[in-house]
């Protein structure tokens, strides 16, 4: 923001089955089939309830985190970068400042476009953008995670899909070190919060043009290459992590590997990883960043910097692990799988016969986690690049990582949850091993003991044999320890958000009262006004600096208010 900041072909396919249900398949284009499976009563008796409980519960805890993070929106004011962006976006308007980014600032020209846009009604629009990012962002995971089960041709139990979701976003915005910026500061969110929505969105787009006609998949391919560039000028991070996922992806639906049935998702991340491109590198050779490079002038690719990189890498990381609450995204990954298992009962994922040729499946599941380490070595050298050798401390830029590690750690839930719901539910018994014989008198049956009730919807309970009972012991053993686990990680980020709260509240009330203060002897034609710092977020304010000419915030600020000059209150 300032000039000492870096913010930073092919018509649908029938399904192998040859059913017309329209749920379509994933990227591929056909590669999966993903109809629904019916329901059954495998999940409707007390484990079932009690999994739909466990989901509202969680639901329940993180939703009411998340609402007051968006409520707390309404007590932003200014601090650090707003400033500037304050009086950019009144006298310069929405061309003027993304003009003035590209020229002298950073080059982000996506950024300085929304910047205009978000402030051009003083603070109503940074008010509003933390509901905006939970509600989207929430919407497009659910959404997203819906599509990847049906692929799977698995049911979606939607209570434990939103908890899932929720905890993932309750994690993302608190856990961290710096949860105001996380959520509630928009020139962070704006560069790195932005664009992971932009992108979740953007390959919901992509599978559900997969289901449609050539035109849909043009639009998606061409939409790609739009929002691909417009995230390229958003946040460098961001470029590293989703360029490099969308590549491999690319790579692995290539039609001869057995994945996808045609090119189009090969197409997509093509055009993806090209919008990126053409963003990054608009982005690279404005004035705006060649200037900012200037006051940082990098350090050639040496050894010892090398090594100094990875050494930051690992500082990150072992912040990241530091945060046991992290694990609540597995626990609530458990709860989701173990839904799905209860929901589909002897059923299991079906995908269509063949495709030997296919890479083994060992390494999909373990592909994220070199993807997420790539980009966030990636991420960290362009931190010490930018910032110097505190950098990596710049928890705010972290985000475009964190997403899809969280995502990985819900998903690598989830299939332990599905696992273990299998492996001691009615699909235990190997399909195929034949019932116990029985004698004759045994096979006739007792009208009056084993006729099931005509105007029952329950499906027959089968007969509860001490391994049914053991079965049920341990998926109700699982569901307490990942309900528990949830809960605690959510527990965990109760103290965080009651801090958070009470010191924007009360900045929010300081604030207020000064500005009336600084509005009424502006009114009285004062020329200059007096200013007390209001510190939250590790955010600069005026006077962080003891040298005005160098103190951008300071300036920003009495060219906000009109005076000539701030003094220190």
């Amino acid at each position: 923001m300032s000039r000492t900041t870096f913010p930073e072909n092919g018509g649908a396919h029938t399904p192998p089955d040859g059913s017309q249900d329209g749920t379509g398949d994933g990227l591929e284009g056909g590669g999966v089939t993903a109809g629904r499976p019916e329901r059954n009563g495998a999940g409707e008796g007390l484990l079932g309830r009690a999994a739909a409980g466990a989901g509202l519960v969680t639901t329940a805890g993180a939703g009411a985190l998340l609402s007051v993070g968006a409520f707390l929106g309404l007590y932003v004011r200014p601090v650090s970068d707003d400033w500037c962006a304050l009086w950019k976006a009144r006298d310069l308007g929405v061309l003027g400042i993304t003009a003035d980014f590209y020229r002298t600032q950073n080059g982000r020209v996506t950024n300085a476009f929304l910047t205009g846009v978000l402030y051009a009604d003083d603070m109503t629009g940074p008010k509003l953008l933390p509901a905006l990012l939970v509600v989207t962002l929430g919407a497009g995971l659910f959404l997203l995670a819906r599509e990847a089960l049906r692929a799977l041709r698995l049911p979606v139990p939607a209570v434990a899909l939103a908890a899932a979701v929720t905890v993932v976003e309750a994690l993302l915005f608190f856990a961290g070190t710096r949860p105001y910026q996380a959520l509630l500061w928009a020139p962070a969110t704006l560069s790195h919060t932005v664009p992971s929505v932009l992108g979740v969105w953007a390959v919901i787009w992509a599978v559900r043009a997969a289901r449609g006609r050539r035109r849909a998949r043009g639009a998606a391919v061409a939409g790609a290459l739009l929002v691909g560039a417009a995230a390229g000028m958003l946040s460098e991070p961001f470029v590293a992590t989703a360029g490099t996922a969308a590549a491999v992806v690319g790579l692995l639906c290539l039609p001869g590997l057995g994945w996808a049935r045609d090119r189009y998702a090969t197409t997509w991340c093509t055009a993806w990883c090209l919008g990126l491109g053409i963003g990054l590198v608009l982005l690279t050779t404005s004035p705006g960043a060649r200037w900012r490079r200037a006051q940082q002038p990098e350090k050639p690719l040496t050894a010892g910097e090398i090594g100094e990189t990875v050494r930051d890498w690992l500082r990150i990381w072992e912040t990241i692990g530091g945060q046991w609450a992290y694990a609540g995204a597995v626990a609530a990954g458990v709860l989701l799988g173990l839904a799905v298992a209860l929901a589909a009962g002897d059923r299991g994922p079906r995908t269509r016969p063949g495709g030997s040729a296919r890479p083994p499946l060992w390494l999909l599941a373990v592909l994220p986690v070199p993807l997420i380490a790539l980009a966030s070595l990636v991420a960290a050298y362009g931190l010490r690049s930018g910032y110097g050798p505190t950098g990596w401390t710049y928890a705010r830029t972290w985000t475009s990582f964190l997403v899809p590690f969280l995502l990985t750690l819900g998903a690598y839930g989830a299939w332990l949850g599905h696992t273990l719901g299998r492996r001691f539910g009615p699909a235990a018994r190997p399909s195929g091993t034949p019932a116990p014989e029985s004698s004759g008198a045994e096979r006739t049956p007792d009208l009056k003991t084993s006729a099931p009730d005509p105007r029952s919807t329950e499906p027959p309970e089968a007969p509860r044999t001490p391994r049914a009972r053991r079965d049920r012991a341990v998926r109700l053993t699982v569901l307490v320890l990942a309900g528990s686990l949830t809960a605690a990680s959510l527990a965990a980020l109760v103290p965080t958000v009651r801090t958070t709260a009470t010191q924007t509240v009360s900045r929010s009330v300081a604030w207020d009262r000064q500005n009336a203060r600084i509005r009424a002897g502006i009114a009285d034609g004062a020329t200059e006004a007096t200013y007390r710092p209001l510190l939250i977020g590790g955010l600069a304010e005026p006077f962080f600096t003891e040298v005005y000419a160098r103190d951008w915030a300071a300036r920003c600020a009495a060219t906000y208010y009109g005076v000539d000059r701030l003094r220190r209150g």
